[in-house]
């Protein structure tokens, strides 16, 4: 069971990795397209800022995945539990695991249930109704970004107390 709690993270870490490229890649090219499409032929397409938007959006909630995947949390986290072992190893992480779910098991619950239960007033449910005013696409589909990355944070979490060594493996450690 370990090894497949450990295997599909490291799966959805790299589907991650590779859906965060690309929303910088869409980010990106969006942003050059209106700058181009403004200051040479002073028209700029009105969707772009969307787009480029809703791809920041994605590429920072993913991006949060694949820093808690490798490790690379805030200084205030290594502050906390330094990587050198020590007698009190055991209850940083369990402090750390507490932190984690204090805040993202509140987050998955609310994108689904409302505040006074039933799924029609979720987070999730409310984004449907709404429009993005430009791309004329449910709202929905860029607010799924939310729980899918509490979501694959839960599983990497699950793969650290299976035992996921992936510390610092894909980012470089600051000091």
């Amino acid at each position: 069971m370990r090894k497949t709690i450990i295997a599909a993270s490291n799966r959805v870490h790299h589907a991650a990795r590779g859906a965060a490229v690309l929303a910088i890649c869409l980010m990106f090219l969006t942003v050059v397209l209106q700058i181009i499409a403004r200051y040479v032929f002073s028209a700029p397409p009105v969707w772009t800022e969307d787009v480029a938007r809703y791809a920041m959006v994605w590429t920072g909630l993913l991006g949060a995945t694949l820093s808690f995947k490798t490790r690379a949390d805030a200084v205030l986290m290594q502050s906390v539990a330094p990587d050198r072992p020590h007698p009190l190893a055991y209850l940083a992480n369990a402090v750390h695991s507490a932190a984690v779910l204090t805040f993202v098991l509140p987050v998955v619950y609310f994108c689904f249930i409302g505040l006074r239960g039933g799924f029609a007033k979720g987070y999730l449910a409310r984004q449907s109704g709404l429009t993005a005013d430009t791309l004329g696409i449910p709202m929905v589909w860029i607010s799924v970004s939310v729980p899918v990355a509490m979501i694959i944070i839960l599983l990497h979490l699950a793969a650290r107390w299976a035992g996921d060594d992936q510390a610092g493996t894909t980012a470089p450690q600051l000091d």
